[in-house]
């Protein structure tokens, strides 16, 4: 579908004349100001990309016409440089036509649970858990741990992360759903490979604004608190226990010591995994509407395999593989999650182009 850039010019100059008519209502006058600045954004990226594209071509054409091995070199490189900013100015300008979740900028409670496959479970969640804080890092992200429980062993049957910073959600939200890994233990004797599960849930921080939670809705129960191994055994009843009744969802903090900072801690899980609740329910009934099923998500098969006897991780949301997992479980993740926000980004760009086709 053709954008009228045209239109969309004059449309701007509409809403700026709009501003100078006389007797608007300060109501009246925000709208206009927040539409206006939505049109000035969107032209502004179009005229951005527009000038890189021109650029590419003059560059084109003098690569073509020069002779010189070295100037040709020189030429060669310019045009790589200037595809990478054509490529950056486009992703402007889509998510500018084509707007991406609400929650994409928000932080995250990151949620890893051991599943099929016992210890060798347990030893690859306490893996997904080392590869996403050092993820995180690379980003500049903050992590706490909001919650952990061990195994004996060294690994997790379950670990909440708080993950803090812009974007979190936008880059992690597709890594929900169940991650499958093929290796031989350290246990087998026999050198067979084993084939164990992790389940993964990305849920986007909630704010104050997003859900109102009635007390009634809430059993919070308090009992001691235990680690592995009979460590930070507590001798007062710190650990905390909410249950939301009306949804069946329960949290459990007992982390800290203080019964108070549990209390905290779990009611922002709990405000998390509800408002993930309702963002799905949401989607599910747009996409009724729509007759298109959109990702939410929150799937049950597997999205990506871990295959460490040939080195290889296949993400099968984008059907991408590569045989570099070494480096991917020690945080080098950016080539699997800017595939799968450019296939969000498409997928978005394609249903509201379908939606503005058939109303």
């Amino acid at each position: 579908m053709a954008i009228e850039w045209e239109q969309i010019s004059k449309k701007r100059d509409e809403l700026t004349n709009g501003l100078l008519k006389e007797g608007l209502s300060p109501d009246k006058r925000l709208l206009i100001q927040k539409e206006l600045s939505k049109v000035s954004s969107l032209l502004g990226a179009y005229k951005d990309l527009s000038e890189i594209e021109s650029k590419v071509e003059q560059a084109k054409i003098q690569l073509a016409s020069n002779t010189d091995a070295e100037m040709a070199e020189l030429f060669e490189e310019e045009i790589g440089e200037l595809e990478a900013e054509r490529k950056e100015a486009k992703t402007v300008l889509d998510d500018l036509m084509f707007p991406p979740d609400k929650h994409d900028n928000r932080s995250v409670y990151l949620e890893i649970r051991s599943g099929a496959g016992g210890q060798e479970a347990a030893l690859f969640a306490a893996d997904l858990m080392k590869m996403y804080t050092q993820y995180a890092l690379t980003k500049n992200w903050k992590v706490d741990v909001q919650s952990l429980n061990e195994t004996d062993l060294g690994g997790l049957r379950e670990v909440i992360l708080h993950i803090k910073g812009k974007g979190v959600y936008g880059h992690l939200k597709h890594e929900s759903g169940v991650h499958r890994v093929q290796r031989v233990p350290q246990t087998e004797t026999q050198g067979r490979i084993h084939t164990s599960t992790a389940t993964i849930a990305v849920l986007p921080e909630a704010k104050a604004v997003d859900l109102t939670i009635s007390p009634a809705d809430l059993r919070i129960d308090v009992y001691r608190a235990s680690g592995a191994g009979g460590q930070y055994v507590n001798t007062t009843d710190s650990a905390v226990r909410i249950t939301h009744i009306p949804t069946g969802v329960v949290v459990t903090c007992q982390d800290e010591r203080s019964q108070h900072k549990n209390k905290a801690r779990a009611m922002k899980v709990l405000q998390s995994r509800l408002l993930l609740a309702q963002k799905k329910k949401e989607e599910k009934e747009m996409s009724k509407q729509r007759k298109s099923q959109i990702g939410t998500g929150m799937r049950s098969e597997k999205v990506r395999t871990y295959n460490y006897p040939q080195n290889r991780v296949t993400d099968h949301q984008v059907g991408l593989t590569l045989k570099k997992l070494d480096m991917v479980m020690t945080g080098a993740l950016d080539e699997i999650v800017d595939a799968l926000r450019e296939k969000d980004r498409q997928t978005r760009k394609e249903e509201q182009q379908s939606s503005l086709g058939s109303s």
